[in-house]
């Protein structure tokens, strides 16, 4: 897949795949969904990254969890907007309590679109609470220039494979407001 340099989500998205690939990060389970599609796109397009997709939330969380605990290494788990990151909360859960190092990427409505009352949308910021080792808002990536956004998520990459494999190991949250249009840009 060829991505403008342009494009502000997806050049934010692949720093972000890469910072993690360069951490360690061999894995990632996709649940993928309408407002995921950068992220979905990038995971899978991201040299180093083998991708699993598991359509099904619950059990995508459960199967990252079980690479996780078989690798001894931190596994992405990547879901769309609303609801569908309410089904990861078991998996985080467990992963908590039994320090398995899981980075959770969660697609969410730009902060425009929130509050509107639309069908399975759900306030996300902290969404899995005190059960993770660090939670990260992340600037929707239009509003920055597209240098920024790079150099910003390739650093947030790096604090999310610390936290999660620090000496307390377990899941971080990071959030990823993305504003439309989902599809990448035309090179």
């Amino acid at each position: 897949m060829q991505i403008s340099d342009d494009d502000a989500a997806y050049s934010a998205c692949r720093s972000l795949c890469e910072g993690l690939v360069a951490a360690g990060i061999t894995d990632a389970v996709v649940s993928p969904g309408s407002r995921s599609m950068p992220l979905a796109l990038t995971v899978d397009a991201t040299a180093g990254l083998r991708t699993w997709v598991r359509i099904d939330e619950r059990s995508a969380g459960y199967f990252a969890l079980g690479l996780a605990k078989g690798s001894e290494r931190p596994v992405l788990l990547v879901c769309t907007s609303g609801t569908a990151a309410a089904n990861y909360l078991p998996a985080v859960v467990e992963a908590h309590y039994s320090g398995v190092p899981l980075v959770v990427l969660t697609a969410d409505r730009p902060p425009e679109l929130r509050g509107w009352g639309a069908g399975q949308t759900i306030d996300q910021h902290g969404l899995y609470g005190s059960h993770v080792r660090w939670f990260c808002e992340t600037p929707v990536p239009s509003e920055l220039p597209v240098d920024q956004a790079v150099r910003w998520f390739g650093v947030a990459a790096a604090r999310a494979a610390e936290q999660a494999t620090g000496p307390h190991s377990g899941p971080v949250h990071l959030n990823l407001p993305l504003r439309e249009p989902l599809e990448p840009l035309p090179c």
